[in-house]
């Protein structure tokens, strides 16, 4: 606002101009305390909805932090039972090549004793064929006496 200048007069200023300006002031003074009011009254209810969020904020600050404990303690549980898991997997895994190495040098050694048997015996048949091929080359048919004699017989008795 303007500084106001009032007229000079006889006995002071001009007492309507004064009246007048002091009216001026009052009402402005009287708006702006409206305004405080408003402003205060805006101002306690941003500090309640300031309150309130920050309330709100700290629950949630705090779900969250139970939140993620929680899964922290779900991951770590996962991770061991997965280690376990994986170790029995492992274990299991060891065992069954132990028991197939085992089943496989087994059934090498039967090979082995098998191939040596079949080998032992293969030299015996050959042995025994030989010693049977020498018998038939060996072996001498009996000569045969003439048939003849035995074709008159026949005739003999046809008749």
């Amino acid at each position: 606002m303007e500084k106001p200048e009032f007229r000079v007069m006889k006995n002071g200023y001009d007492r309507f101009a004064v009246d007048q300006a002091v009216s001026n002031y009052i009402l402005e003074i009287e708006n702006l305390q409206k305004k405080i009011d408003l402003y205060n009254r805006q101002t306690v209810a941003v500090t309640e909805q300031l309150n309130t969020v920050k309330v709100r904020y700290q629950s949630l600050v705090s779900e969250i932090t139970v939140k993620e404990k929680a899964a922290e303690e779900l991951s770590l549980i996962a991770l061991r039972e997965a280690n376990i898991i994986i170790g029995s997997a492992q274990n299991n895994a060891d065992s069954i090549v132990k028991e197939a190495i085992s089943t496989a040098r087994l059934i090498l050694v039967d090979l082995t004793k098998l191939s040596s048997e079949v080998t032992g015996m293969k030299s015996d048949v050959q042995k025994q064929l030989e010693t049977l091929l020498q018998n038939f080359d060996d072996f001498k048919l009996p000569t045969l006496p003439a048939l003849e004699w035995l074709e008159k017989i026949e005739i003999e008795k046809k008749q």
